[in-house]
């Protein structure tokens, strides 16, 4: 089965681009509000998060799901890897960049990740 982002499924990929339409607003708001630091810290929070949904939809549309068992390690397993990459790259962004406006960074993280809670709301289909 091809697991690459072009076979996920329309509920992931409508929050994936509801993810980057927020990202892309609150980078705009954190560059006003607080320079370029505050447009960096924005985008990376929005990007840690958009990354960790991706990687956990992407091990999610690899699993077969022919049984009960087999849908909930699959589950399982996309949680695992989406909170694995969020705690790597939570620590390379706050590890390496110095410069880093907490309120911005963890404002968009914070809102993506609620926006990816929200597939559970988008239709499959119209």
């Amino acid at each position: 089965m091809n697991a690459g982002l072009g076979a996920l499924r329309k509920p992931v990929r409508t929050v994936l681009r509801w993810q980057l339409i927020a990202t892309a607003a609150l980078t705009l708001a954190g560059g006003i509000l607080a320079g370029l630091d505050g447009a960096l810290s924005a985008a990376l929070g929005g990007a840690v998060s958009i990354c960790a949904g991706g990687a956990s939809a992407v091990v999610a549309s690899k699993g077969s799901g022919r049984s009960a068992g087999e849908i909930l390690i699959g589950a399982l397993a996309a949680e695992g890897v989406k909170i694995g990459v969020i705690v790597i790259l939570l620590w390379v962004v706050l590890a390496t960049y110095q410069g880093v406006v907490a309120l911005a960074f963890f404002g968009s993280f914070i809102v993506t990740v609620l926006i990816f809670g929200m597939a559970f709301f988008v239709r499959e289909y119209d």
